[in-house]
């Protein structure tokens, strides 16, 4: 790579871009199948097609640029990431990866080289799940992992997938959406912003990831009875709100005593019905996020909350149920890959530090179907998931040699 070559900034320059595609003035809010979501891939698709590849949107609204190799039939080296957000979430999370890979393959077609294999990027529309209660439909929908059933889920404004897809120009026939990608897969990478304090607590630029926490996501409903909040004994209540708070605190103190198998527990939003400051709550939805790097303890957990949640129910005259709206494995990277991404480390003078992941990431779900090996990237504070997210404009471009060199090695395995 030229040393004098702007990719970095050019990159900067994208993610900047992309920040601007937002719904929300303050940070990023990018959903699924939105204006903003179209505009995005249309950025994209114009990048890729600058970086000579061929574009096109697969049945889930995912972005797709393949730069041909020189060997027919061989497998493609796939990278990609998200192009969506959370509310008011950062600019780098997830697109970093995105423009990075463009970048990678855009400096192959300005030099003149194929390599043996065809190289696909990937801008997956869903990732975080911020606008319909599921995650990952994206690279779900890529795998051909799509149940039909979820073309029934519904956004906070009654829109159903199915809906927002025929609106975005999709067809959400069922046999479109379960078909998945058709080509042979070598393998995914995946670069990412590291969304922690590791990297920067070893002031490395960037890390190899050994593997992804495990992942539960639940919706908890409680069922008490409404009542006026200036006329029921408080001896006499059945108060779903009330019971909410003690069930995070709960979940708190039950994933707090686990702390040493590094199990997390997160009560994201809440909902109450009716809602109203002068009415005891007689609904209450809440959802929970839990992690963990082993699959056992997260079960175990689990478990340890259901039990909890039932009986303080009960002590406080509740009906509680309990729905798992997704539950994903931990899963390894790759060794191969590890072992590549660290070797190519090691040529650029940075020494590979291997580190899990607490974040879920596409190459969870790719990982179903080829050998999957991430890239981590330096972020300031280890702060994501908020407009204070930031990236040094060093860092990026450790992170877009480091992914280029990995893809070097790759196809010089390939006959």
């Amino acid at each position: 790579m030229n040393p004098n070559d702007n990719g970095g900034a050019r990159i900067l320059a994208r993610v900047d871009h992309l920040a601007t595609l937002s719904e929300s003035a303050s940070g990023v809010t990018r959903r699924y199948l939105t204006p903003e979501h179209r505009a995005a891939n249309r950025a994209v698709a114009r990048w890729m097609d600058e970086a000579g590849m061929t574009v096109s949107i697969d049945a889930m609204g995912n972005i797709v640029g393949c730069y041909e190799g020189l060997s027919p039939g061989q497998g493609s080296v796939v990278i990609g990431s998200h192009l969506d957000s959370v509310p008011n979430g950062g600019r780098f999370d997830g697109v970093l990866g995105v423009v990075t890979a463009i970048e990678c393959v855009d400096r192959l077609y300005r030099s003149g080289i194929r390599l043996n294999c065809p190289v696909e990027i990937v801008g997956f529309g869903d990732e975080e799940g911020s606008r319909f209660p599921s995650s990952f439909l994206g690279s779900r929908g890529f795998t051909g992992d799509v149940d039909p059933g979820l073309l029934d889920l519904r956004d906070g404004d009654g829109i159903s997938l199915a809906e927002a897809m025929e609106n975005f120009g999709l067809d959400p026939a069922r046999d479109s959406v379960a078909k998945g990608h058709s080509k042979d897969m070598r393998c995914y990478l995946e670069l990412h912003i590291e969304q922690g304090p590791v990297l920067e607590d070893n002031n490395l630029p960037v890390g190899v990831v050994s593997a992804i926490n495990g992942q539960t996501r639940a919706k908890i409903t409680l069922a008490g009875i409404s009542g006026h909040a200036g006329t029921v004994p408080m001896e006499n209540r059945h108060d779903a709100l009330a019971g909410a708070a003690q069930a995070i605190l709960a979940i708190e103190e039950i994933c707090t005593g686990l702390s040493d198998k590094e199990v997390v527990g997160t009560v994201g939003k809440i909902e109450t019905v009716p809602g109203a400051s002068n009415v005891i709550a007689g609904n209450c939805s809440l959802t929970l996020d839990l992690r963990a790097p082993d699959d056992d303890d997260r079960r175990n957990a689990l478990r340890e909350i259901q039990d909890r949640l039932m009986y303080l129910s009960l002590e406080r005259g509740l009906q509680a149920t309990f729905s798992i709206i997704d539950d994903r494995a931990a899963v390894r990277c790759s060794p191969h890959l590890t072992n590549l991404i660290s070797s190519a480390a090691e040529t650029l003078d940075i020494r590979p530090l291997l580190l899990g992941s607490g974040a879920g990431h596409d190459a969870m779900v790719m990982a179903s179907v080829t050998e999957v090996g991430m890239i981590f990237v330096r972020c300031r504070g280890g702060i994501s998931h908020n407009p204070e997210e930031f990236v040094t404009l060093e860092d990026i471009d450790a992170g877009l040699r480091l992914l280029h060199s990995t893809l070097l090695l790759i196809n010089k395995e390939i006959p």
